[in-house]
């Protein structure tokens, strides 16, 4: 009988309190088991880690179920099929779906789609081409509403959506600025992404810095930080803006709830329309995301940006720097050394 494949994978050991740190995860050994009826076998060639990844890891009811303690993690990852006892695959076929903090997955082949590597590298799909890519396109488009000649403010501005709001929002014709957390990622809006304006958040308060980048107002706010900056937006909003919550990550690592902005009030006399969404709600807009951002990939319309680091042993710390704003563009792990 031949040695059964075996991998590694990570499993929450405890729930974080505040900051994740690494003891709250530990990495296992693990023999993987055959494929059965309907399932294929995966191996990972990228994995996603993602700000929505610190909500799960709380034991608390939310759109998605918490990690169970001493249960392997789980995301976002794009691989390659070894094994398939499905229809919808076959043996090397490229995938994109659940199973990642692990080198190996085995899952229902319904949970993946196939990624085809002559539209973007295969990466891509974890990114532009992904959930984050699908999540700006969505919400800014069909949330956002955004118009030529529009302001669009975008916060988290070199993160995995953020930056692609961005872009987007610039095809649309749209004046676009941005905010970041350091000087390095000022420049990467400004010169790769072709952002209007870009500020540090980090420099000056953020209430003072956007009225001088925005002396006409904002049309458009994509909310990807919360606090501070969904208040700063919404004292600035002109009249009918709209206002796309889509994430609040300097409240994620928070241990006691955080005031709301103090102007929401202003929400009435400006008929603001303020939306939340998550982008599981969404399927439909898929066909119609895949073809607009292939064909803005290929005509270099917009980029693909991410931060790659190397091995499974790194996807904690990769994590943990996440949070803290340590990427630029998607964050991602390296699982196949010839991925």
């Amino acid at each position: 009988m031949a040695t059964p494949l075996q991998g590694r994978e990570i499993r929450l050991k405890s729930r974080p309190h505040g900051e994740p740190t690494p003891d709250n995860f530990e990495t296992v050994t693990v023999s993987v088991p055959e494929p059965t009826e309907g399932q294929v076998l995966v191996r990972n060639h990228f994995m996603s880690v993602d700000p929505y990844m610190r909500g799960r890891m709380n034991d608390a009811k939310s759109y998605v179920p918490p990690f169970k303690l001493g249960e392997a993690l789980d995301g976002g990852a794009v691989g390659q099929v070894l094994r398939s006892r499905s229809p919808d695959f076959k043996e090397g076929d490229f995938v994109v779906g659940t199973g990642g903090w692990r080198e190996y997955a085995v899952a229902p082949a319904k949970h993946y789609q196939k990624a085809d590597p002559s539209v973007g590298p295969l990466s891509a799909y974890l990114g532009v081409l992904g959930m984050p890519g699908m999540t700006a396109y969505v919400g800014l488009l069909d949330i956002g509403k955004p118009k030529a000649g529009d302001t669009v403010f975008v916060s988290a501005a070199a993160g995995a959506v953020g930056g692609v709001v961005g872009q987007i929002a610039r095809i649309q014709g749209c004046r676009v600025v941005g905010s970041v957390g350091s000087d390095a990622k000022v420049k990467h809006l400004r010169d790769d992404l072709k952002f209007d304006t870009a500020l540090n958040y980090k420099t000056a308060p953020i209430a003072e810095s956007l009225a001088k980048a925005c002396p006409n107002g904002i049309d458009v706010y994509f909310d990807n930080v919360g606090g501070d900056h969904l208040e700063a937006a919404i004292g600035l909003m002109n009249d009918h803006g709209r206002i796309v919550l889509c994430g609040s990550i300097s409240q994620y690592n928070a241990t006691t709830p955080a005031p709301g902005p103090r102007n929401l009030g202003l929400a009435v006399g400006k008929r603001l329309t303020l939306q939340g969404y998550i982008i599981l709600d969404h399927e439909d807009r898929r066909p119609a995301f895949l073809r607009d951002m292939g064909q803005w990939l290929r005509e270099g319309k917009v980029k693909d940006v991410s931060t790659v680091v190397d091995g499974l042993d790194q996807a904690v710390g990769a994590f943990i720097g996440l949070l803290r704003g340590d990427n630029t563009g998607k964050m991602l792990v390296r699982l196949a050394k010839d991925a």
